[in-house]
């Protein structure tokens, strides 16, 4: 287990987006849902104070502090993603509800928290032995919005879209 986990503050909301982020990933589950046993500023006696889960692996607490106070792409949470299949399954279901799309693969949920949403590939792309390759496909993610596996690849290899 790490000894560090990321503590997400909420108002309200943390065990339902608990809840949300573990349906979107593999290796991630609910561990414990602590109630307030008396009135506080996170919530009336009874309600959800906090609720520790595990996303993909890493343990995550999400509270419910009270006070609601707006997260900032200052910090996000980076998935690596497998393929296009992927990039496009988490894509929309961190948009769905409220989400707002940056570019490069950014993204804000609907709670506000930012996420990257990179394929694996992107790393071979941009950090690949043939620099003009590497230019390329660079100057290609900077005009994308949802990142496309696709036409970073033919960006890399100087091909134009079919």
């Amino acid at each position: 287990m790490s000894k560090i986990s990321p503590c997400l503050w909420f108002d309200g909301e943390a065990e339902q987006a608990a809840n949300f982020y573990v349906s979107l990933l593999p290796d991630s589950r609910i561990e414990k849902v602590q109630r307030n046993s008396i009135d506080s500023p996170g919530g009336k006696a009874g309600s959800v104070l906090v609720v520790e889960f595990t996303l993909a692996g890493q343990r995550f607490m999400a509270l419910n502090g009270g006070t609601r106070f707006e997260y900032t792409p200052a910090v996000s949470f980076k998935i690596d993603c497998v393929d296009q299949a992927e990039v496009d399954r988490l894509w929309d279901a961190l948009l769905a509800g409220g989400g707002h799309a940056s570019r490069c693969g950014w993204l804000r949920d609907r709670y506000g928290l930012s996420w990257q949403i990179a394929p694996t590939a992107l790393v071979q792309y941009l950090g690949g032995p043939d620099p003009a390759g590497a230019q390329r496909a660079m100057a290609a993610m900077l005009q994308m919005v949802k990142l496309d596996v696709a036409g970073l690849k033919r960006a890399y290899e100087g091909k134009s879209a079919a």
